[in-house]
């Protein structure tokens, strides 16, 4: 420092005036002087006095820049010395310091000392005399540098002081340091401990979440393992969340309601709102709330299957039971995917028996294929035949109609042809519920729906089938194209059109003469003649009685025995009709009293 040249100050001759003249490097002012003792400032002297002050003012401030300009401002006050310029080293590299204002030095000034790497040396500064740079050094390295001219040529004292105000500025930058690093310590530590304690909360949470994770595994997987079908999954669902749990399938009708406050009735929904609303959930990924229902989709392989939610008003729900929900919506899925393939398997059984049945099959076989399906077909059943302009007759109808079916009270096997649906229906039909069931479920009323009569056995249904297919065609001819259509209905028309044979003719003589018929056999009556030649003659009494040969009273008897044996009323037009075109086939195709 200033005490490796301080010495020397006045030996040799300068190089110019008032430049500081060059000292040996590597001794310091203050070792051993040869000659006389130096002489030292006395107390009286101002700069001593100030350098205390200056001396009290840097070891007070903390900030290094600060302590920097406070040595710079004072330079001049210990001796003709000029500051030109001041460093600091950060993280190692040598930086003008911030807080000393721009001065003459330059670029080379800046390289000059650099390349000192933490000596003492000479420094040339643009249009001022030789100057020199002063290493500001402390126990733990080196600080800076001042970079110091001379406008005289300074006294020894002057140099003394120089070199005090250096070791004092040196000495308070390694307290600032000191200081310094000791904040940054007490701030890294304390970084540390909240990172730690971070860290300590993370891994209690995680902790915590993979304990419940794995609570949500063992219990779905229980289930699973245990053979639990929907019922189990969202019974545990609940257990897990402590939220009622439902179920919707994809068209928002309810399948289960697991914990309290179910609705009673539970609302039937809206179609377009539903499918709404599936729409804006497919969008998002995870469960989604709306209103006061979290929801998650049942999609195996992007197909919705239904609706899974939690019932939560308060907004209780937390990421565990995000977690939970997500994972019973997975197991649901496949639950109700594996229910789908074994129903598509069951429903492609059920059709290739209908399909045998409609054709024609060996009895023995059909009931126990039947069994096998818990479908009893020794009871009395109805071929029935679905039609829906608007709706195609592929899988998703025929699954629609046998939907249907079951939830009107219609157990059925069933089928589908070209254009529409073939249900072997157990018992008779109402008349309207299976009609108006479908006109919901389509969205449309434009539908027609026929009706074979009864079926005793397995043998009967082809025949039934045709009947089915009858009505359902005079039900599409007639002015009321939508409805339901029985074939006992159809009267006249059931041996009207293309396609009829001798076993529908004799069936229909049967249905409206049967009783006469039977009754003539049993008691050698002639009923059956009396009311042919009664139509014959247009029902004119005198001419019947005339032509039959019998008093006019007895007609009026036999007429009477007719209506009580038979059932029907002549004076119906619809009875009177379908009396008059059987008592016609029994006279004419059937050839008369068998």
């Amino acid at each position: 420092m200033v005490g490796r040249w301080a010495r020397n100050v006045y030996r040799g001759r300068p190089d110019q005036e008032g430049s500081l003249p060059r000292g040996r490097p590597g001794r310091h002012s203050t070792a051993s002087w040869r000659g006389p003792r130096p002489h030292l400032p006395s107390p009286a002297d101002p700069a001593p006095h100030e350098l205390l002050a200056v001396s009290r003012a840097l070891f007070d401030t903390r900030n290094e820049g600060e302590i920097l300009r406070l040595a710079m401002d004072h330079v001049s006050a210990v001796g003709p010395y000029r500051a030109e310029a001041g460093y600091l080293s950060v993280h190692g590299h040598l930086v003008p310091s911030p807080q000393v204002g721009p001065g003459p030095a330059s670029a080379a000034v800046d390289r000059t000392v650099r390349e000192l790497t933490g000596r003492d040396g000479p420094v040339t500064v643009p249009g001022r005399s030789q100057g020199r740079a002063l290493a500001l050094r402390g126990p733990g390295g080196l600080h800076g540098y001042l970079v110091v001219t001379s406008r005289s040529r300074p006294t020894e004292a002057q140099h003394f002081l120089l070199d005090t105000l250096v070791r004092l500025t040196a000495a308070a930058l390694s307290v600032a340091v000191a200081h310094r690093r000791q904040r940054e310590d007490a701030l890294e530590l304390h970084r540390l401990r909240r990172e730690r304690a971070t860290l300590q909360r993370r891994l209690i949470s995680l902790v915590v979440e993979l304990g419940y994770q794995r609570a949500v595994h063992k219990a779905l997987a229980e289930v699973a393992a245990s053979g639990g079908g929907e019922e189990a999954i969202t019974s545990a669902l609940h257990e897990l969340t402590g939220l009622p749990v439902l179920v919707e399938d994809r068209f928002g009708r309810l399948r289960s309601w697991t914990g309290p406050g179910r609705p009673d009735p539970y609302p039937e929904p809206d179609p377009a709102r539903h499918k709404e609303m599936l729409q804006a959930v497919a969008r998002r990924d995870g469960p989604v709330r709306i209103k006061d229902r979290l929801i998650s989709l049942v999609r195996p392989r992007g197909e919705v299957l239904g609706m899974l939610a939690l019932v939560d008003p308060r907004h209780a729900a937390d990421e565990y039971t995000v977690f939970a929900l997500g994972h019973a919506a997975t197991s649901l899925a496949l639950e109700l995917s594996h229910l789908r393939h074994l129903a598509e398997v069951e429903l492609r059984l059920r059709r290739e028996l209908v399909d045998d049945l409609l054709a024609g099959t060996d009895e023995a076989s059909a009931y126990a294929r039947s069994e096998a399906f818990g479908h009893d077909l020794h009871r009395i059943h109805y071929v029935v035949v679905v039609q829906w302009p608007s709706r195609a007759a592929d899988d998703a109808f025929a699954r629609t109609v046998d939907r249907a079916a079951s939830a009107v009270g219609m157990p059925s096997l069933v089928t589908r042809r070209s254009d529409h649906v073939v249900l072997v229906a157990d018992g008779r039909p109402h008349e309207h519920a299976l009609y108006e069931t479908l006109a919901r479920e389509t969205g449309t009323p434009d539908g027609t729906i026929g009706v074979s009569a009864r079926c005793d056995t397995p043998g009967d249904i082809p025949g039934r089938y045709q009947e089915a297919l009858r009505a359902l065609e005079v039900r599409r001819r007639s002015r009321r194209r939508y409805g339901t259509t029985f074939f006992d209905d159809l009267g006249l028309y059931r041996i009207l059109g293309p396609g009829n044979e001798y076993r529908e003719l004799e069936a229909f003589v049967r249905e409206w003469l049967g009783q006469l018929i039977d009754y003539d056999g049993r008691h050698r009556t002639a009923l059956v003649e009396t009311l042919s030649r009664y139509f014959d003659c247009g029902g004119n009494y005198d001419e019947t009685a005339e032509s039959l040969a019998i008093h006019r009273s007895t007609l009026r008897y036999r007429l009477q025995r007719i209506r009580e044996i038979s059932g029907h009323d002549l004076t119906n037009v619809e009875d009177r009709l379908n009396l008059q075109v059987a008592t016609r086939v029994w006279k004419i195709i059937l050839g008369g009293p068998r």
